[in-house]
């Protein structure tokens, strides 16, 4: 992982899960998940056969950027987190924001295991790596994600039209939801 995230004491527990940051050892239970039916619908690259797709999880910047979630020592899923400057102008400091992507196993799906997750993820990039922001992107036909984000208290900030080709509906719209730190934190407090 990269030093960023050394910051945080792995592995992290929520309730029912287990998140830490994937080893080359992961390869094949990431895979199993990936390559379920209609997993890959919404992501950038099809999961493919298995040899080609253990080179590209082992490739160091994949690995520094993704984490696995676990259900009693069982890989479910795994989870993005990029971690990158945000947009300053040059004299000044360039706060850290990050983007973030999830997959679940789909057997898993409908107990709230993907926003246990991303929640704990959301968290650990405010709390414990002390970011400022926190951003996802979806197309708009994927409402199991969008929906994700609204339940987090994500604001959706740009509906993009007809901006990201999809490998088999052709061009889709696209939504970006993001959520401030001090945003989170207000919503921490009790009422």
């Amino acid at each position: 992982m990269s030093q960023d995230l050394g910051a945080v004491a792995w592995p992290v527990r929520t309730a029912r899960l287990s998140l830490r940051p994937a080893t080359p050892d992961d390869a094949d239970a990431v895979w199993r998940v990936r390559r379920r039916p209609g997993v890959d619908e919404w992501l950038s690259h099809t999961v493919g056969e298995r040899d080609p797709y253990v080179v590209r999880f082992r490739d160091p910047a994949r690995l520094a950027v993704t984490l696995v979630i676990e259900k009693d020592g069982e890989v479910i899923g795994d989870l993005m987190l990029q971690v990158e400057d945000s947009w300053a102008q040059d004299e000044l400091e360039r706060p850290r924001q990050a983007t973030l992507g999830w997959v679940l196993n789909p057997e898993h799906g409908g107990h709230g295991y993907a926003t246990e997750a991303v929640a704990e993820l959301v968290r650990i990039c405010f709390d414990d790596l002390g970011l400022r922001r926190v951003r996802a992107v979806c197309f708009t036909e994927n409402e199991p994600s969008w929906r994700l984000m609204e339940r987090l208290g994500m604001r959706r900030e740009e509906h993009s039209v007809g901006d990201a080709l999809h490998r088999s509906r052709g061009w889709l719209d696209g939504y970006t939801y993001a959520l401030l730190a001090d945003e989170w934190r207000a919503r921490q407090r009790p009422a």
